[in-house]
């Protein structure tokens, strides 16, 4: 059983990642690049997952080569089942094993509910949501063959809240259903791998480019911390759920927003 007790070891061994391979879908930039960039320096070996951020392979090959580790870029569509099934197979093949899956790839839209047309919807649920589910699918299938293994989903404080002056009931309706995926896929998997998410609050990456100067002082003042997230803040709790120090850890939610959703 994944939950089993392990031995106990000194914190600075529990956080160690040398030896494991980390794929992360969305890894070539924003929040996935700092959590790739985390599990790195932690000793594992990356594979990033992309499917527009063309720079990636260029990326992998400057972790590679900054922190004396093996690093690939694979370009795959979450939203493809058999696309990203195959670039995880491809991952194993290459490196011999996966120990940490990252269903970090996300999209966001801003439109009136009642303006969203079905393909604009859609589009935000097969992303967020069913592009996460064929992530830890397929490599749930490596996992059991294994018999170990580790999801972790990227869902946000949008999952528990309702964020507000935007109108983005898509993106808050596919962070819901992310959460309650992990907890399921928790229970469902247990014998062969934990199952974890981690929330972000407002945190300075590409997603929030379409805010406007007006909204982005509203989220502001909305937030007791006053200031947004750098990526690189989001690096250890990324970096707990992946390693052996949360080995009791599956099912959780871990919120990461300067106390955005406490008031």
């Amino acid at each position: 059983m994944v939950l089993s007790k392990p031995e106990d070891a000194p914190v600075q061994t529990l956080f160690d990642l040398t030896g494991k391979v980390v794929a992360i879908t969305g890894g070539g930039r924003g929040i996935g690049l700092a959590v790739a960039t985390a599990y790195a320096e932690a000793g594992a070996k990356i594979a990033l997952l992309y499917r527009t951020t063309t720079t990636a392979p260029k990326t992998a090959k400057e972790l590679s080569s900054r922190y004396q580790t093996e690093a690939h870029a694979y370009k795959a569509d979450v939203t493809a089942p058999e696309e990203i099934s195959a670039a995880i197979d491809q991952i194993v093949q290459d490196f011999g094993r996966l120990d940490v899956i990252l269903a970090n790839a996300g999209i966001c839209s801003e439109h009136a509910a009642e303006d969203y047309t079905p393909e604009e919807f859609q589009e935000i649920m097969n992303v967020n949501v069913n592009g996460a589910f064929y992530t830890a699918q397929a490599a749930s299938r490596i996992f059991k063959k294994q018999g170990f293994g580790n999801v972790v989903f990227t869902a946000s404080v949008s999952a528990t809240l309702v964020n507000t002056p935007q109108r983005q009931v898509a993106y808050n309706a596919s962070k819901a259903a992310v959460l309650q995926l992990a907890k399921s896929l928790a229970v469902e998997w247990v014998d062969f791998c934990r199952v974890n998410c981690v929330s972000p609050g407002y945190t300075q990456t590409q997603i929030m480019e379409y805010a406007s100067k007006d909204m982005l002082s509203k989220w502001l003042g909305q937030i007791p911390a006053r200031r947004f997230a750098s990526p690189y803040e989001l690096k250890g709790a990324y970096l707990f759920c992946a390693s052996d120090a949360s080995s009791y850890m599956t099912g959780s939610n871990l919120v990461i927003d300067g106390g955005f959703t406490l008031p």
